[in-house]
């Protein structure tokens, strides 16, 4: 059996079809909608296949038959009524003021009613007023009421998202000018449908639009964008032959929306196109330092990316003037879900990162923002970061982190208080961990409370606690198990260990109070016993004056 050709940046339905490229039939999905509802709103990751779905729904209700045959919605289709279709494109170009939105939705107008073959003559000057007509001429020139189709509805919003008070706020409500008129027009729409990256709130744009149904957390729509497991085992059967199953769903799988779990297309079809070369396909088409940004300038705690847990409102939409890093991790597909719970009358999510393609990409990013050096520079503190580990030198690894820490430069401390910070320094770390795709466990809990960080890579176990000593000489901690520093039992001196310390300077009277609570306290006590190539307790102590280490203790557990 010959492989189909690669659908790689299509979004044309008849293209598809009728040039014999690899389809995964949506079309089940399409008949639900249509047959149950009528105005109907889905979010998805940018590359997820929103356009494609939307063309095909295009296709439909203009009553393109030949398109369809074979697929699941053939059968089942009334061929003999076609409406007439308006669509709205906002994906291409970047608009930067309302001026330019006015003449983007200007054009679209003049293109659709070209399209609908409508004549303009007498319609309204405003652009409500217009839409309005186009909605009124496209019904009275067919008998039939029109479909309405949106795609990409918030990308001018979000080219605009640093400046949430002037032009992202004027290009909104120039946006909400436009869709305001579908309320209005209800008898004359068989059926609406927008797609978009992010949920802005009703009140900030969907005011009128309070009919609009939103798939984005309906399971029984999990699967309507996206690749599931069967799709790669039938579509793709033929050119995915040989690979290694297990590693590709580690690195591409794990996109969950409340159903079974999907690939993201554009990762699936580059991956095959490149020879099966496991790269970050998807996450290269995208610009994330806008968001990594609002990480840093939140002081957001990088270890808490691994156990965030979001209510749906959080979840469900965000007002540009204030933006919740975590509604955008995720509706931008840097986190997805990984389970929910109901408590106290709420519906909570556990979210986590999809997989190792963003987990690693993203760590990547972080490291660069968070130490202001180039890429090329990262790689080689990478490099000796992974070596000790992965070989259990520890030693080795406090020496790679003193010179990590060294590498930042000064000017990242201007102005600011960050030294002053634990969460920076476990951030730092936290960061460089991720990018080598190590397993991380934060705040890592224990029945005599918890531990900063735990590191597993290759067999072996790091148990870590951080803390700052300021400028007092007094350390702080930075877990949240409500230790008392000034604890006898926290603060002791540690017991003989099979070590060295790694300051010439530190004398064996005078302890390190971060190693000394994960004795006290006994945190690696649950992965004794374990399976392992060594299991180590490292106490790391950072210098807010110094920006780097004051002291590094560790033992084998």
């Amino acid at each position: 059996m010959t492989a189909r050709k690669l659908p790689i940046g299509l979004q044309t339905f008849s293209e598809i079809i009728e040039q014999g490229y690899a389809y995964v039939d949506k079309t089940a999905h399409a008949w639900a909608m249509v047959s149950q509802g009528k105005s109907y709103f889905l979010s998805r990751p940018r590359r997820f296949g929103k356009s494609l779905f939307l063309d095909t729904l295009k296709e439909l209700f203009e009553g393109s038959e030949a398109l369809f045959r074979g697929l699941y919605i053939h059968e089942r289709w009334d061929w003999s009524r076609r409406h007439p279709v308006i669509r709205f494109d906002f994906s291409v170009g970047v608009l930067r003021n309302r001026e330019e939105l006015d003449q983007r939705i200007d054009w679209l107008l003049r293109d659709n009613a070209r399209r609908l073959g409508l004549i303009e003559t007498e319609w309204g000057a405003d652009i409500p007023g217009r839409f309005a007509e186009l909605i009124q001429a496209a019904r009275a020139a067919t008998g039939q009421p029109v479909v309405i189709l949106v795609d990409e509805y918030d990308k001018p919003i979000l080219d605009n998202i640093t400046d949430p008070t002037g032009a992202g706020a004027e290009i909104r409500e120039g946006l909400k000018n436009l869709y305001s008129v579908m309320k209005g027009h209800d008898a004359d729409i068989r059926f609406v449908f927008m797609t978009g990256v992010t949920k802005f709130s009703k009140v900030s744009l969907f005011s009128g639009l309070n009919q609009l149904e939103d798939l984005t957390l309906d399971e029984r729509f999990a699967t309507l964008c996206g690749y599931t497991q069967s799709d790669l085992e039938t579509t793709f059967g033929e050119h995915l032959r040989g690979v290694d199953w297990a590693r590709l769903k580690q690195w591409y799988n794990g996109y969950g929306f409340l159903g079974e779990p999907v690939y993201n297309p554009f990762d699936i079809l580059l991956f095959i196109a490149k020879g099966q070369r496991f790269r970050p396909y998807w996450f290269e088409t995208g610009n994330p330092s806008f968001l990594i940004e609002l990480l840093r300038a939140r002081r957001t705690f990088l270890p808490s990316l691994e156990t965030i847990e979001a209510s749906e409102e959080i979840l469900d939409s965000f007002d540009i003037e204030r933006i919740d890093p975590v509604t955008l991790l995720f509706q931008t597909g840097y986190l997805t879900i990984a389970g929910t719970r109901d408590s106290f009358g709420q519906w909570l999510f556990a979210l986590r990162v999809p997989n190792q393609e963003v987990r690693q990409a993203l760590a990547n990013h972080l490291v660069d923002a968070y130490t202001d050096r180039l890429p090329s520079e990262r790689l080689s503190w990478q490099q000796a970061l992974y070596d000790c580990l992965r070989g259990g030198d520890v030693e080795g690894l406090i020496a790679a982190i003193r010179r990590l820490f060294a590498g930042i430069p000064w000017r990242n401390f201007t102005n600011n208080d960050l030294p002053e910070s634990e969460g920076y320094y476990a951030s730092v770390l936290y960061a460089f961990f991720a990018s080598l795709n190590a397993e991380i466990i934060p705040e890592d809990i224990s029945n005599q409370g918890q531990v900063d960080l735990t590191i597993k890579l290759e067999g072996y176990i790091y148990v870590i606690e951080i803390k700052v000593r300021h400028g007092s000489g007094s350390a702080s901690g930075l877990s949240s198990d409500g230790t008392d520093r000034n604890d006898p039992e926290t603060s002791a001196k540690p017991k003989r260990r099979r070590s060295g310390k790694t300051d010439a300077k530190q004398t064996k009277e005078s302890a390190n109070p971060a190693l000394a609570q994960i004795r006290a306290r006994d945190y690696s006590a649950k992965y004794r016993g374990l399976p392992n190539k060594g299991l180590f307790e490292l106490g790391l102590v950072f210098d807010s004056r110094t920006r780097n280490l004051a002291q590094a203790d560790w033992r084998v557990a």
